[in-house]
């Protein structure tokens, strides 16, 4: 039966459900993207006027937010092209922003990824009404970023680890740094870890009026390197960068502020930097304070610290802690008194919405047995402030309005799906992206009364075509523990479905803290193509989260805190074994993967699942803590030398002699996030305690495993996986 099955995947999936839908494949999922919903191309609210943007061929279009109206071409292709002298075409732009005055946008051209967030690009300046274009610095050299001040006179880069700006009537360059140096010195931009788990790449910006710069030096001197192959050339060549692991050192970060009109570079004494992140540092709207976010290394509080620069004092004006950890976040709102801001935090259990007053009251808006997602707007005139929240429903995230004292609160959305919104400067309206479940995202342009006032793109082409080959509904399914843990799922089921029969399920998971993957949300839209092509073949597919992720207060998602792996695995267990005892499910043919976080907690569930699951598949897992980077590692585990017991007792390795079932193992070597170190390590545990095992690597792939045929080639080897195993 294995072999006809596989003989059928071999033949692209010729079983069909009902014999009418159309054969899903990986390659029309990942090399033709039929099944990947549509947003709207380089959408952009402009910055003062009621009006937002977007690209086509022809360039970049203005549009009229309250009539949708085309009101002109901003930046036209052939203007584009000429001015670049046929350099440079609408296809190579990759982002785009407007000054404040909407007179100059920045175009980011022939962009490249670095790490995650970061990249190298060229930036031209495009004047609007004198239609010129000014290459930024004037080299071949790509720049990190380049952000103009907001009067449209000055634009900031870094170039090859320093910082510099460029007065654009004159074409002057004035360099601000000049110790910059690769693997040791970065100035006004972010090192690794920063970047991947602050949620940072550029790390500078001006003040609102244009006269300074406030920036971070990271010195990455006592950081120690990684290094992996990269098997490029007959010898291969050697990658090193550097990459503190937990209980590590980080880099020294230090705080500088420069003054253009004195042409000074001042350091602000921020105390010892050894063991400390400074995570943020935001202007004042006056100009003259800066405030400093200061997070201590267990991540358990966070001081914000205003800074004068003319008189060079200091105060803590607000801190927030937690008696396991804080979430760094961009939800900061300074208010235009120069005294206060509108926050978030966890404080009360639950993560809501506060005013501060600076060294002063602190007034909650919100509360409740919900929480707030993210601040999506602060009016400050009309004193109204718009959130994302699940107020209306554990697994759905809706848009509110409140007012700033706490009264008046109004939904804006339907109150059964998952919302996101983008506000224009002036907050009059906004883009909505809207989804539930089994719905695709479809976006509008709304008033902010919540009035829809267009369709932008409601994926009506895509819902045609997943409706041609047979895509089914998942369905919410919750239960309650033996130790007494209510938790969510959902389940997708075969076209044909029988509850008569006993059907294969594989799970797939993730569980990170603070993650979600239950949602009454259309996310993960080539995941689920996969599992509908699964359904076709006869397989439930199901995703649980457990204990460790987001929406449900801190008593459900920090009970993790210093074990970060137990009680994960644990529910996921539990869900299999709920699963067994549904009369429609196969209990002998449960399986389970994930990738990264989850293909860590796959491991760790079939390891010590006692037979709980068949068969489990694991992509760029973690196989001990130890092994992954500080920051966010010690957040929720603190350090291996504090809490040693903490990262063995909850490794795949420490268990592999407990292998049973099918494990398939799968990584890049050239992973820069979770380092291939993570898949020898268990390979050698595995190796050592005489279990069987499969494994396949990519060379020179990272994190995402992407490139050329990668992902197409890897899905297949997945789904022939489960196939034959399962």
């Amino acid at each position: 039966m294995k072999k006809l099955l596989l003989s059928f995947f071999m033949l692209a999936f010729a079983v069909i459900a009902f014999g009418q839908a159309k054969k899903i494949t990986v390659e029309k999922i990942w090399d033709d993207f039929y099944f990947y919903p549509r947003g709207v191309a380089g959408y952009t609210a402009m910055p003062k006027s009621d009006c937002y943007t977007v690209v086509k061929r022809g360039g970049i279009e203005r549009y009229s937010f309250a009539s949708g109206e085309l009101i002109d071409m901003l930046l036209s292709n052939a203007d584009l092209e000429r001015l670049s002298g046929g350099t440079v075409d609408i296809s190579k732009v990759s982002g785009y922003e407007f000054t404040a005055d909407e007179s100059k946008i920045v175009l980011a051209i022939d962009e490249e990824s670095i790490w995650r967030r970061s990249t190298l690009a060229f930036y031209y300046v495009y004047d609007i009404a004198a239609k010129t274009l000014t290459l930024v610095a004037d080299t071949n050299t790509k720049l990190h970023f380049a952000v103009l001040s907001e009067d449209g006179t000055k634009v900031l880069f870094a170039r090859d680890c320093d910082l510099f700006y460029q007065e654009l009537a004159t074409g002057k360059i004035t360099q601000i740094t000049r110790d910059g140096k690769p693997n040791a010195i970065l100035n006004g931009y972010a090192d690794w870890v920063y970047e991947e788990e602050l949620d940072m790449s550029r790390a500078a910006s001006w003040s609102p009026d244009g006269t300074k710069i406030a920036f971070l030096r990271f010195d990455e001197s006592r950081v120690k390197e990684y290094n992996f192959a990269l098997y490029d050339e007959l010898y291969p060549t050697d990658f090193k960068y550097k990459y503190p692991k937990a209980g590590e050192d980080n880099s020294l970060v230090d705080v500088y502020i420069y003054d253009i009109a004195a042409k000074s570079l001042t350091k602000v004494d921020l105390g010892d930097n050894s063991n400390c992140y400074f995570p943020r540092v935001y202007w004042m709207p006056n100009s003259q304070d800066a405030v400093i976010l200061k997070l201590n290394r267990h991540q358990d509080r966070l001081d914000f610290i205003r800074y004068n620069t003319a008189t060079r004092q200091q105060d803590i004006v607000y801190t927030d802690q937690n008696d396991k950890w804080l979430d760094v976040t961009d939800n900061y709102y300074f208010l235009s008194d120069n005294n206060s801001m509108i926050v978030t935090s966890e404080r009360n259990g639950f993560n809501h919405i506060y005013k501060v007053t600076f060294g002063g009251e602190i007034k909650q808006l919100t509360n409740g047995d919900w929480e707030v997602n993210e601040i999506q707007y602060v009016n400050e005139k009309k004193k109204l402030i718009y959130y994302l929240s699940n107020e209306s429903g554990v697994l759905n995230r809706d848009l509110y309005v409140i007012n700033f004292d706490g009264k008046k609160k109004q939904l804006l959305t339907k109150g059964d799906g998952w919302a996101s919104t983008e506000f224009c400067p002036n907050g009059n309206y906004y883009r909505l992206q809207y989804s539930d479940l089994n719905t695709l995202p479809k976006y509008t342009i709304n008033e902010k009364s919540g009035k829809e006032l267009r369709v932008l793109n409601d994926n009506k082409h895509v819902k045609e075509t997943m409706d041609k080959y047979g895509f089914v509904n998942r369905e919410i399914i919750h239960f309650t523990t033996e130790d007494g843990t209510e938790l969510y799922g959902w389940m997708m089921k075969p076209a044909n479905f029988d509850p008569n029969k006993r059907y294969p399920v594989m799970m797939n998971c993730y569980g990170g803290p603070g993650s979600q993957q239950v949602m009454n949300a259309y996310s993960s839209a080539q995941d689920l193509a996969f599992y509908q092509m699964l359904a076709q073949h006869g397989y439930i597919s199901v995703c649980v989260d457990g204990r460790g992720t987001a929406t449900r207060g801190d008593a459900f998602k920090k009970v993790i805190y210093q074990q970060m792996g137990k009680y994960e695995a644990i529910d996921q267990i539990a869900a299999a074994n709920w699963l067994k005892k549904q009369p429609y499910v196969d209990g002998d043919r449960i399986g389970i993967w994930g990738w990264s976080f989850g293909g860590y907690l796959s491991a760790l569930s079939l390891f010590r699942g006692d037979g709980a699951f068949k068969m489990a598949i694991s992509v760029a897992p973690v196989t001990n803590w130890r092994y992954y980077d500080n920051i966010y590692t010690e957040r929720f585990m603190r350090t291996p030398q504090e809490n040693p017991d903490g990262y063995d007792l909850n490794s795949p390795t420490t268990y592999a002699k407990d292998l049973k079932g099918k494990y398939f193992l799968i990584h890049g070597t050239a992973d820069d996030n979770v380092h291939f170190q993570n898949a020898m390590e268990l390979v050698k545990a595995l190796n050592e305690a005489g279990v069987e095992y499969d494994q396949f690597f990519f060379p020179n792939k990272n994190h995402f495993i992407m490139g050329g045929n990668t992902r197409t080639y890897l899905y297949n080897k997945l789904a022939k996986y489960i196939l034959e195993n399962l």
